[in-house]
């Protein structure tokens, strides 16, 4: 079996790309997704830029913190910062082509960096939601990059980057069995999702997510990959 350890959230704060960072020096973590309107953007790049073997893709945003692009007032509140939550599936969709423009943004600023795109996911998986299935399709062919599996792409195969995704390291569900679980999944090819840090001032003021972070870490440090599985490049 194919498996990819993936950290969300890369660039959050400081204090989770360090997390990141250990994962991928010490543990099983080869790629993450960099949130181009994180509080730790620059930093998080040139942690990437020194440590190359850890792949880069990118976190897209819609349910966090401010846009990058103006002119979509659909999008945001009045203080600027997105209008929608991790609850965006009780909301209107919104207007596609505003989003095609932020997302758009968020991807050029990302290629700016100068690091290679290794993938496309989104923060609480937002990318899912089936009334943006259009366009996550068209970003991921016109960047010629694979996109995490949702229920709404599952069967869009020829752009995906796994078969599956296992979401269950998360909360109550982190455990070091983690692989014992994943063994008897009936998938060529799977994505385990992390967050991992390395708590610090910054993460305290804008997420519940906490101490599970550290306890990821801890776990992701110590886990052995057994003989059967391939790494995903």
């Amino acid at each position: 079996m194919k498996v990819l350890f993936n950290a969300d959230d890369y660039g959050l704060t400081k204090g989770v790309t360090d997390g990141i960072i250990q994962s991928h020096l010490q543990g099983v973590v080869d790629s993450t997704t960099l949130m181009m309107n994180g509080l730790a953007v620059d930093y998080a790049v040139e942690q990437a830029k020194a440590h190359p073997t850890l792949k880069v893709g990118i976190h897209l945003v819609l349910t966090w913190g401010k846009p990058l692009s103006s002119k979509i007032s659909d999008l945001v509140n009045e203080d600027g910062t997105f209008r929608f939550s991790s609850r965006f599936r009780q909301m209107n969709p919104p207007n596609l082509q505003e989003l095609e423009l932020e997302w758009r943004s968020q991807i050029e600023a990302f290629l700016n960096t100068g690091l290679p795109l290794h993938h496309i996911d989104s923060h609480h998986h937002v990318h899912g939601w089936e009334p943006l299935k259009p366009l996550i399709m068209k970003l991921a062919k016109d960047y010629q990059v694979p996109v995490r599996v949702t229920d709404s792409l599952k069967d869009e195969k020829d752009i995906l980057l796994t078969e599956q995704i296992w979401l269950d390291f998360y909360g109550e569900g982190i455990t070091p069995d983690l692989f014992s679980q994943i063994q008897s999944l009936e998938a060529s090819s799977i994505e385990i999702m992390t967050h991992p840090a390395m708590v610090d001032n910054d993460l305290l003021n804008i997420s519940s997510y906490l101490d599970k972070r550290q306890e990821e870490l801890k776990i992701l440090c110590s886990l052995q990959a057994p003989d059967w599985v391939e790494k995903i490049e």
